[in-house]
């Protein structure tokens, strides 16, 4: 048997809980794995609450993002063999927050040996996504890239995707935050009331791409810096994205290996802030909940 960290009803951590499956086997077009670590997302608090749906089956295993050993490869799968190190999303729904997973072969690659299992981890979801809000419009060397939302593990890649690329980073970030998004090369600007004017200061020529993790009124506030509206991508609110003149983020097939080869080469670090043992999942889910983790958390079964 194997141990999963499941919800049994929709709405509040309270139907959250450990429990024992057997270890689930691949299908074609499909590795399993041994998990060595599991990255953790505001999205999986959202799927629990039923923000995505309420009619899934339960219990429904958690976790979006894993990464891990093969043991073994579906029928008719190539480019992985059992005992290679990869990473990817979990198929099915079979969750990542769990001993044994099965990963979709066509979202999954082999992890380089000099990325840690908890770096990369945090790449199929919170790293595809910073590497796609930067590189959706394909900014030009020298443009201007403001990060609403940068003190979190998705801002924080995206800081340091931008600027691996040549171009001038500002991430807009709680005080709190700030020596995190200024480790990075960033310009720093405090988020509260007055933002937009101290982006001004900080761009006075205006922001080209607003890549943005917090929508709402905060995205609202800041939209009249753009240079042009269809700069504003985000991952959080398309909807108000959309009304101010830009988008939802896309997702791109080649962002995870994109993003795993820029952590192999040093040029991104998914800082991993909390690791937490499969036991205490509970935990883990709770410190991105709060919104005050400092860089991405991760559980190591």
């Amino acid at each position: 048997m194997s141990t999963v960290f499941v919800v049994t009803a929709y709405g509040g951590p309270e139907g959250q809980q450990l429990t024992e499956r057997t270890a689930p086997t691949p299908r074609a077009g499909e590795i399993a794995i041994a998990v060595r670590a599991a990255g953790v997302n505001p999205a999986d608090a959202k799927r629990r609450e039923g923000a995505f749906g309420t009619g899934g089956r339960l219990p429904l295993a958690m976790g979006l993002e894993a990464a891990g050993v093969v043991t073994a490869v579906g029928e008719g799968t190539e480019g992985f063999a059992v005992g290679d190190a990869v990473l990817g999303a979990p198929a099915r729904g079979l969750g990542a927050f769990a001993e044994h997973t099965v990963l979709g072969a066509s979202g999954s690659v082999v992890k380089p040996a000099e990325v840690s299992f908890p770096a990369a981890a945090t790449l199929p979801v919170a790293g595809t996504t910073a590497y796609d809000l930067v590189h959706q419009l394909e900014p030009a060397a020298g443009q201007t890239v403001l990060v609403l939302g940068a003190g979190g593990g998705v801002g924080q890649m995206a800081l340091q995707v931008a600027a691996a690329h040549g171009l001038t980073v500002i991430g807009v970030a709680s005080d709190s935050k700030r020596a995190l998004v200024e480790a990075t090369g960033a310009t720093f600007v405090p988020s509260g009331p007055g933002v937009a004017d101290r982006v001004r200061e900080a761009a006075p020529t205006g922001v080209d791409v607003l890549a943005d993790l917090v929508g709402g009124e905060p995205l609202r506030e800041l939209a009249p810096m753009m240079t042009s509206p269809a700069g504003i991508v985000s991952a959080a609110d398309a909807e108000t994205a959309a009304a101010l003149g830009g988008g939802g983020r896309e997702r791109s097939e080649e962002a995870l290996g994109a993003i795993t080869s820029l952590v192999r080469d040093g040029l991104v670090d998914p800082h991993v802030g909390q690791t937490h043992p499969l036991a205490k999942a509970a935990e883990a889910m709770a410190a991105v909940e709060s919104g005050h983790s400092r860089g991405k958390v991760v559980i190591i079964p």
